[in-house]
């Protein structure tokens, strides 16, 4: 049963006590993350093994995931779903393909005097998707189709291993990458991913130039750890939506909203 809070007649001020945000110590979490950090520059794949039994239960029989799976799970991707993801990443494309279009900005001042902005793509990035509380399979998509866009030669993506599919990150987070022809994936996640693309692994992962995407509190430690080193996008932190609904709306959209918003953390 979700709380009901009326704020009709309540001050601004009086928003922050009723509505606080959830606490994000990050700094606290990278005294967890270091070490994790240290040991993947250090060991290696053995290390990956270790945090991989520790934290997901789970160690894959390979951290890179065979091409037949990325395949299988889009064969057995429902037509629905498919469809959803397929529409959603032509939108996806298309914000990307507007942004661009918005650059290269060549401004002449005097003679001889010009200022230019320009995209450059990086060489080589990693995409963390996280699988843990839920796998945001959307994640995929908004990080590839950007990359892809902006011409980026080498993609990698890394997401949790899961148990219950043998150790493979979720089916529908496989489907994506097939979808998007993205065929270096990775079962590795938590800080050890990140640490992963920022050191490289011999043998099982070349390292990156620069890491985006979203994560838990230990995913975003291990960045901030990490940059410098490797560029990434940002920190997330805690999010927020406020939806605005009345008896005209539909019930069933407002409750989709809501649950897209329940699967981040809280």
């Amino acid at each position: 049963m979700l709380r009901t809070i009326d704020l009709r007649g309540s001050a601004v001020a009086d928003y922050r006590s009723v509505l606080p945000r959830a606490e994000f110590d990050v700094e606290a979490a990278m005294a967890q993350v270091r070490p994790i950090v240290q040991a993947v520059a250090e060991r290696g794949e053995a290390a990956l093994a270790e945090y991989s039994e520790r934290f997901d239960h789970v160690v894959p029989a390979s951290f890179r995931v065979p091409a037949e799976a990325l395949a299988g799970a889009l064969d057995a991707l429902g037509p629905e779903v498919r469809a959803a993801f397929t529409e959603a990443i032509a939108r996806r494309r298309a914000v990307a393909q507007a942004e661009s279009a918005s650059v290269p900005v060549h401004v002449e001042l005097a003679p001889g005097a010009v200022v230019e902005q320009r995209l450059v793509p990086v060489g080589r990035v990693g995409l963390y998707v996280p699988g843990g509380l839920a796998p945001l399979a959307s994640s995929v998509l908004m990080n590839v189709v950007p990359a892809q866009v902006a011409g980026v030669a080498s993609i990698a993506v890394a997401s949790p291993p899961q148990a219950e599919f043998g150790g493979l990150p979720h089916p529908n987070i496989l489907a994506v990458c097939a979808l998007l022809g993205v065929d270096e994936v990775y079962a590795v996640g938590g800080a050890q991913a990140i640490a992963m693309f920022a050191h490289g692994v011999p043998g099982v992962c070349p390292g990156v130039d620069m890491v985006t995407g979203p994560g838990n509190i230990y995913v975003v430690a291990a960045k901030r750890l990490l940059r410098g080193r490797i560029g990434i996008d940002s920190e997330a932190g805690p999010t927020e939506i406020a939806i605005l609904a009345d008896d005209s709306a539909d019930p069933a959209f407002v409750a989709a909203d809501l649950i897209s918003q329940a699967e981040h953390d809280p």
